[in-house]
């Protein structure tokens, strides 16, 4: 069984579960479109990012009964919660990039 913070490290450890968390927060919810949306992704990488991200219970999943079957995903609150946090480091990311270019400047 796997302990929280290694789910923590498979979630935000990978950049492909960062960039699918984004997309569908952005509002691309299919698996087709998010495909086409990220950049470099595989449809056998992002099916099982999917897959994990839902079982994580960041992501949840509806199928649609029509021919073909349509798929949308959407963030539960839990994933909500892990975007801010995501913004928040990238907002520390940011404030420390600029730090270490003006202790470069005397």
């Amino acid at each position: 069984m796997q302990s929280n913070y290694q789910k923590l490290e498979d979630v935000i450890g990978c950049k492909w579960s960062v960039s699918v968390l984004i997309a569908i927060r952005d509002g691309v919810i299919r698996p087709s479109a998010l495909e086409r949306h990220i950049e470099g992704i595989s449809r056998k990488v992002l099916t099982e990012r999917l897959r994990k991200l839902t079982a994580y219970g960041l992501l949840e999943k509806q199928t649609f009964p029509e021919v073909p079957p349509r798929t949308e995903y959407a963030l539960t609150a839990t994933g909500k919660k892990l975007i801010k946090i995501i913004q928040q480091i990238h907002s520390l990311d940011s404030e420390l990039d600029a730090e270490s270019r003006n202790d470069g400047e005397y």
